[in-house]
């Protein structure tokens, strides 16, 4: 088992910047990828970017290249989501995931979810 904890979330302006962490616990974190997703009330997760476990990959979704970065320190079981340029369109509840594979862009790709911490960018 993997647990997933993620905080920095809150209220912002436009133009701001954010960073959420994920705090882990249990198994070796150093052996999963790490996945961001967001979610808006009623619709599905979508994905964010992800890292692999070592650290030394990324891959963003479309949306937020050049704005987002994500990264992780295995020392501190953590991982990182740097969000920069925040628009209001970014308001949403943002979720890591864990995975042993890495690549994954869908829900269903990982095993092990945090709670979601929610970030809304006011204009």
């Amino acid at each position: 088992q993997v647990q997933l904890v993620e905080s920095g979330g809150g209220l912002v302006q436009a133009g701001d910047s954010l960073r959420l962490s994920c705090a882990a616990s249990g198994r070796t974190f150093s052996r999963y990828s790490v996945a961001w997703f967001r979610q808006a009330p009623g619709n599905d997760r979508i994905f964010v970017g992800v890292i692999s476990a070592s650290g030394d990959g990324t891959s963003y979704a479309d949306s937020v290249k050049g704005r987002f970065t994500i990264t992780r320190d295995n020392a501190k079981n953590t991982a990182y989501l740097q969000m920069n340029n925040l628009k209001p369109e970014d308001t949403d509840v943002y979720y890591c995931a864990a995975d042993i594979t890495y690549g994954g862009v869908w829900e269903r790709d990982y095993q092990y979810w945090g709670q979601g911490t929610q970030v809304t960018v006011s204009a």
